[in-house]
């Protein structure tokens, strides 16, 4: 099974070039989906460093990345605020119409975003994008129907395997690779 996701991953190299909008959900992706309540009743989530670095990579090589989550506001925009991610909607009861409304935005073709997401909420966006991909405890159904699958778990580096395989042929990752990382804020 696992020779024929790469094969997968292999044909959509093109597709995942030309990507310049990568969308992301939030719970499940960019946590593991799990909801934490503190003694007054205030909602905790857990972020992962990795996906956090693999989203200063995409936009390091002028990917933007936006979040649509179904979630209520509070910790997904601390953390969207916290890594430079300029669109964080929150509480979206339509996400096609915030797909398309980033599409315009951003000046998109459909063939250059990519959404990543984790369950049933997240199909209704596949006509929308160029490439809808599934974390890989993402629902059964929408594996089914995603066009790419990650080895990850949302909120387990899931955002960050995504990066890597957008940018494994790049200069830039290359040179990652070879000689570390380091953040500039200039």
């Amino acid at each position: 099974m696992k020779i024929f996701k790469e094969i997968n991953w292999f044909l959509k190299r093109k597709a995942l070039a030309n990507i310049k909008l990568i969308i992301l959900d939030a719970d499940g992706v960019l946590t593991d989906g799990s909801l934490y309540y503190g003694k007054t009743g205030e909602l905790i989530k857990k972020f992962n460093v990795k996906d956090g670095l693999g989203i200063k990579f995409l936009q390091k090589n002028m990917i933007k990345v936006a979040i649509i989550s179904g979630g209520a506001e509070g910790a997904i925009n601390i953390r969207a605020k916290n890594l430079n991610i300029d669109h964080c909607v929150t509480n979206a009861k339509d996400k096609i119409k915030e797909v398309k409304f980033l599409r315009k935005t951003y000046q998109c073709k459909i063939n250059e975003v990519a959404f990543l997401g984790d369950d049933l909420n997240d199909l209704v966006v596949k006509k929308e994008v160029g490439l809808l991909i599934a974390t890989n405890d993402a629902s059964q159904n929408l594996k089914k129907r995603s066009d790419l699958i990650l080895d990850k778990k949302g909120g387990n580096g899931a955002v960050r395997e995504l990066s890597e395989r957008i940018l494994s042929r790049s200069q830039f990752f290359s040179s990652v690779l070879k000689l570390g990382w380091k953040d500039k804020n200039d």
